[in-house]
């Protein structure tokens, strides 16, 4: 009897712990496959919005029509770059790397780092760039689209950005006079057929020297149309959210909206300050540090013009004083606080035709103060007390 009682037990544990290891088995494989469910479900999400995201770039390359930028594999690009072999520069948005397409014609392979979102840059480079065709902006030939893997193939341009001329020890030793005007009159050339001339109104956003390349003869060609914005040709303002460009280049307004409203003249304050670089030779933003005994050059560059001793700091000789004065006047005009005092883009290549001694001098900004406080505190005074239509541009 003992016996068969110590077998009931036995049989009653063993069936027990069989119960509850059957329990933990299940919910193990229960965990297992709904992980599995759940990984695929999020693989699947993912790959809708990824192919949602090249369905709308499939419905923008239909729209170019036979003006399409052609759309490349990515295993064609690498062979394009000989697996990215040559590298001639990188920034926050990716890599470029030089490369040969099979006709022969050398390009440009710009990598964008993998993109994480709807990849906002990549679409506004692609159909901003890839509406234009004018001979002062940079030509796309070609994109790539592979799941996160982008890149965007440009025409190849010799002689790099203008950065590393106007920047380096001796920039009118390189460039010259006449040449830094025929450039900066082809940028603004580029500037107003994105504004005016282009089937849709392209505002750039980040006009500056790393942005400008130079071809064999020195011609510029405006690039990266990463932060552009596209408006139809009747808006004369755009709405957006959030600063967009580089320090020193935005344009009040795109930073605060008291200052006005955005529009195409937000590129001619970024027009104008690279202008007063292309004069000077060095960078805006260099002196804005507290320990810096440099003026911040906008105010430099007024001040020397104020007190009549011209502009001999910036290897300027007799023969050259009349392009040097008018890059700075036109400069200066374009670099005013509030929008509605600068001159369009137009407006620009017109005062290039004209002489410096037609142009007035621009009432005198605060321009330091602009960057280094806050919008509320900026002195705006010297701008705000003359209503626009009171201010020429030329006698």
């Amino acid at each position: 009897m003992l016996i068969g009682l110590q077998k009931k037990i036995t049989c009653a544990s063993i069936s027990g712990m069989t119960s509850a290891a059957a329990t933990i088995l299940f919910a193990c494989l229960y965990v297992l496959i709904w992980h599995k469910k759940g990984k695929r479900l999020w693989f699947l999400l993912c790959k809708k919005a990824r192919s949602n995201t090249e369905k709308n770039y499939e419905a923008m390359i239909i729209s170019y029509g036979p003006l399409a930028p052609k759309r490349y594999m990515y295993s064609e690009v690498m062979k394009i770059t000989s697996s990215r072999r040559d590298q001639l520069g990188k920034g926050g948005y990716g890599v470029v790397f030089k490369g040969r397409l099979h006709d022969d014609r050398l390009v440009a392979v710009k990598f964008l780092h993998d993109c994480k979102g709807n990849g906002d840059e990549f679409v506004n480079e692609v159909m901003s760039i890839g509406r234009t065709s004018h001979v002062n902006i940079v030509s796309l030939f070609g994109f790539c689209l592979e799941g996160s893997k982008r890149a965007l193939i440009y025409e190849y341009i010799p002689n790099g950005s203008l950065d590393k001329y106007i920047y380096s020890e001796n920039p009118k030793e390189i460039l010259g006079w006449k040449r830094l005007l025929a450039i900066a009159v082809g940028i603004a050339r580029g500037l107003e057929y994105l504004h005016h001339g282009c089937n849709i109104r392209i505002v750039h956003f980040d006009i500056k020297p790393q942005n400008i390349l130079l071809e064999r003869d020195f011609s510029p060609k405006i690039a990266d149309f990463g932060l552009a914005k596209l408006c139809h040709t009747k808006e004369s303002k755009l709405s957006m959210t959030g600063a967009r460009g580089t320090i020193g280049f935005i344009a009040p307004e795109v930073h605060s909206r008291s200052f006005g409203v955005v529009s195409t003249k937000s590129d001619v304050y970024s027009y104008g300050m690279m202008l007063l670089e292309m004069v000077g030779g060095r960078r805006n933003v260099k002196s804005i540090v507290a320990k810096s005994s440099e003026k911040y050059f906008p105010d430099w560059i007024y001040d020397h013009f104020a007190q009549d001793d011209g502009l001999q700091a910036c290897d300027v000789t007799s023969e050259t004083e009349e392009i040097a004065r008018k890059m700075t006047l036109i400069g200066l005009w374009c670099v005013q606080i509030l929008p509605a005092y600068r001159p369009t883009i137009t407006k620009v290549l017109e005062m290039f035709e004209r002489s410096a001694d037609d142009m007035d001098m621009p009432p005198k900004q605060n321009f330091s103060g602009l960057l280094e406080s806050s919008a509320h505190n900026m002195d705006v005074q010297s701008s705000s007390s003359t209503r626009p239509e009171e201010i020429s541009f030329v006698h």
